[in-house]
């Protein structure tokens, strides 16, 4: 699998992306599927990861940093099936050492939450 082949399974695509917000959509069909005909809470999970970790390297890499992930806490609010979802992550906190990203993901027809996220990242040397 290439660096970006998780991502490009997962049709992310970013709308903006900033040191203190990162927008965009992944897709949340049939494909992602568990079992039991809903989207696998382990999507949501990697999104979650992906545009929070996104944002958080874009806030540190002018200080010859990079940001890892060490902590992700997901919650799985409403079953979703199928079409695109919104996700907008912000940070919480941005230290000299750590930061903690909040994730929303949304259906876009009606706005509401289907999962949400915190990620803590570590900032280590590049």
């Amino acid at each position: 699998m290439s660096e970006h082949e998780l991502m490009g399974l997962l049709e992310i695509e970013f709308e903006e992306v900033g040191p203190t917000r990162v927008t965009g959509s992944i897709a949340a069909d049939e494909r992602h599927h568990q079992p039991w005909g809903v989207v696998h809470g382990g999507l949501y999970t990697t999104a979650i990861e992906s545009f929070a970790t996104t944002g958080a390297v874009e806030a540190v890499k002018d200080q010859d940093m990079q940001a890892v992930g060490v902590s992700n806490m997901t919650d799985f609010l409403r079953p979703h099936r199928s079409g695109r979802l919104a996700v907008v992550a912000t940070p919480i906190q941005q230290g000299r050492t750590q930061q903690l990203w909040l994730v929303e993901i949304r259906r876009p027809e009606d706005q509401k939450l289907v999962a949400r996220g915190q990620v803590r990242l570590q900032n280590v040397p590049a």
